[in-house]
This record gives C-alpha cells, structure tokens and sequence, in this order.
C-alpha cells in the first residue's frame, strides 16, 4: 500500500482517487473549492461545466489524431468505469451527429476530410428516422459511429463517492507538487509516496505556461424533446453541440472562446447559441433556461494534454477542450506507467 497525494478534485483528480483508493492505497485528496458539489459560479472544476460529449472523431477538425487515438481509447474504459460506480450515470454511445446549413457545407467538407473514413451524407428520411426532433428541410447531417455523450454532474459524483476509504481535504488550495508530497498554500508539508498533480489552471506557472479556455453551456428543460443524440452544428462563429441529458432536460454550448473571463454569460453569446440551435431544432422555441454557466479549461501553448510520470510523481494537466474525452485513457496511461492501479472494471465484492 502506498501513500498517495493528490492536488486537484476535477475530473482527473477524481478518477486518480477512484482508482487509487479501489486497489489499496491510502489517498489524500486536496482541493481549494469548498466542497465536492459544483457551484455553476464560473469557479471550481471545469469538468462540471461540460456538456459531456465523447467525440473523438468530429474533434478531429482541429485536433491532432493522437486526440482521436486517446478518445477511443477513453470510450472503451469509460463503461467500465461506469460499471464499477455504485451511483448511476448516464452513457449512451449511440453515435453523434455533425450538422450543417446548406450554406456551410464547405467547412463540413474540410471536417470530414479529415476523418479516416468520411461517413456519406444522410438523407432527409434517414435523419428523420434517426433524430425525429430535428428540422430536415435545408439540413445536411453526418452520423459520426461509435460517439457518445456522459453526464458530468452525475458522473463526478460517482468517482467521489466511489473512491470509498480517501480523505478529501477541501479549502486547501496547493502551492506546490514535487515528488515526496505537497506543499500546501497554508505552508504546511504533505509527505506521500507518490504526489499526482492535477491542479489545472491552479498548477499555472513559468514551467507550466497554462492558460484558461472559456466554455459557456446553457441547460434547456423541455419535456419530451426527443432529441437521441449529441449534435455538433457548424456556424459561422462557433461549434455549437446541443446535448441530452434526459428526457426534459438539454445541453447547448460552444466550444471554445479564447479569454478569461469568468463573468456571466453575455447577452450576444446567448441569443447566438440559442438561435442556431432553433434553427435545427424548432421545438426549442418552447424550452425554459434554467441555467447559464461558463468556465475556464486549462491549456497550454500547443493545445497538447501534459501526462508526466516520474519516480514518486505524476503530473496530468493541459486538456483544453477535451477532458471528459481524453482523462480517462492518458489517466489509465500513467496508472500503468507508475504500477499502482487500473480504471478497468473490477467487480464489486
């Protein structure tokens, strides 16, 4: 048994403890936020405020192919991980859908000519038997195999709670990470056998030039909405991915917006977000917001995740846009690396 100390207890963090404290190891697990539930204040873990999409493939746009790589990688563990969780969480990998205006069709093609083997267009049947909720006339759709979508509220619950056995240690922000343990902002010393870092934007730095990547969500109710799948719509400003999280409830964001800003979601990025969803998706126009939220993603310069392992040391940082899509296989890679424990489904006793 090893003595384990984590810094950060965002999605890394967690899944780190889950697994740690499942094969033994005594894990102490310390965070600046206040608790383990999100605030929706624009502070605290950015995982919470994910839409939860797993698209290794429509990333390839923009991502490197190792991205793609580690999303597959990433959707084969995570219904294991889900399995070995005692508290529900929803997973659904039914595919995703790439949708475009007729007019946009040339930033669709740069997409799928980028994807090792492009899927053929569907018709306007096909599209209406697939997702009934959206608006065929003038839409040209792509279904992406193998994609799917997790909850991250849900889901964040689950590690924590399923890392049964690991003290978590919250208001206590960490100044430092080395291997032999931390060193917390109060000045105290932390001794373990191994320090995991995963501090995101916490761990910035002169060595770790990292910089925060702002993602908004909106969260739609609508009862019966009866949308299946993720769907990523090409617009002229943005990515913008509507997702379900239930029968009534929605997800609509974009993907990325270069600043730091933690205030509220402005007016223009709303009414923008919402009117390209409305126009694939009619219904919309009687969904209620319930919530509008923004957050900062931790990246560094090239875009490119940080997983370090070391004697006694690892560090998991920078993953930009691609959390939820990428911390459970470059997680499983340094688990393996270091000899200490596996995120593959273990029974329950």
């Amino acid at each position: 048994m090893a003595r384990i100390a984590i810094a950060g207890a965002g999605l890394a963090g967690r899944l780190f403890a889950f697994a740690l404290s499942r094969a033994g190891h005594a894990v102490q697990v310390f965070e600046a936020g206040p608790g383990p539930a999100p605030s929706f204040d624009g502070q605290g873990a950015a995982a919470f405020t994910a839409a939860g999409m797993l698209s290794p493939l429509a990333e390839m746009e923009k991502a490197e192919p190792e991205v793609a790589e580690l999303g597959f990688a990433s959707l084969r563990l995570w219904p294991q991980i889900v399995a070995s969780l005692r508290l529900p969480v929803q997973l659904h990998c039914q595919g995703s859908l790439l949708l475009a205006h007729r007019q946009d069709l040339g930033s669709a093609q740069r997409i799928l000519a980028r994807l090792p083997d492009a899927p053929a267009p569907l018709s306007a049947g096909a599209l209406r038997e697939l997702e009934p909720a959206l608006l065929p006339s003038g839409l040209l759709a792509w279904l992406l195999p193998g994609e799917g979508l997790i909850n991250p509220v849900q889901a964040m619950a689950a590690l924590h709670a399923g890392a049964e056995g690991a003290q978590w240690h919250w208001q206590q922000p960490v100044a430092s990470v080395e291997a032999g343990g931390l060193l917390l902002a109060d000045g105290k010393r932390v001794a373990a056998d191994w320090a995991i870092d995963t501090r995101g934007l916490g761990a910035r730095s002169a060595e770790l030039p990292l910089r925060g990547v702002r993602g908004e969500v909106l969260q739609l109710r609508l009862t019966s909405h009866g949308l299946r799948r993720p769907v990523r719509l090409l617009h002229p400003r943005h990515r913008v991915y509507l997702v379900p999280r239930s029968e009534s409830e929605l997800m609509l964001g974009a993907s990325e917006i270069e600043s730091e800003d933690r205030s509220e979601v402005s007016l223009q990025s709303a009414v923008e977000l919402m009117a390209a969803a409305h126009s694939v998706m009619p219904a919309l126009s009687e969904a209620r917001i319930t919530r509008l939220d923004r957050n900062l993603r931790p990246a560094l310069p090239d875009n490119k995740a940080l997983a370090h392992c070391a004697p006694g040391l690892i560090r998991l940082n920078g993953l930009y846009r691609h959390g939820w899509l990428l911390a459970p296989a470059l997680a499983q890679q340094l688990l393996n690396q270091a000899g200490l424990a596996t995120l593959e489904h273990e029974p329950h006793p």
